[in-house]
């Protein structure tokens, strides 16, 4: 969990303020980032030479996002993602994260979700577009 110090490296706000939203970047290192929601997490990860120009993406031993319904840490490469729904993060339009398949269908039918995507076919221009 992120500190009262801790800021997003990508807008910074302090991220503790929004635990709904929690994202965090784990370096084998045992350096980590925190993020105020997973849209800020992804365009830290596909831009790290911008954010975090001494890390690759070789670097990174694991990354987590928190569940929209259980508000628990999840696996972010495992969890699935719901994209332009009615439903907004601390930066506005948001990736919301999800553990498994069921509650992510749920939220879209609830939400106006619009698309489904897994964090291995999230691409770049998927994330400038939340913006």
């Amino acid at each position: 969990m992120p500190s009262s110090r801790d800021k997003c490296p990508v807008c910074g706000m302090f991220v503790a303020k929004y635990p709904d939203f929690v994202a965090e970047i784990v370096f084998k290192d045992g350096s980590r980032a925190f993020f105020d929601g997973a849209k800020d997490m992804l365009k830290y990860y596909f831009d790290l030479a911008k954010y975090n120009p001494s890390k690759k993406a070789s670097d990174i031993e694991s990354i987590y996002v928190t569940d929209y319904y259980s508000m628990r840490a999840t696996d972010g490469r495992k969890a699935l993602f719901v994209v332009g729904s009615n439903v907004y993060g601390p930066m506005g339009r948001e990736f919301i994260p999800f553990a498994n398949e069921e509650d992510a269908n749920e939220f879209m039918r609830d939400h106006a979700g619009k698309t489904l995507v897994r964090f291995t076919d999230i691409t770049p221009e998927m994330v400038k577009n939340q913006d």
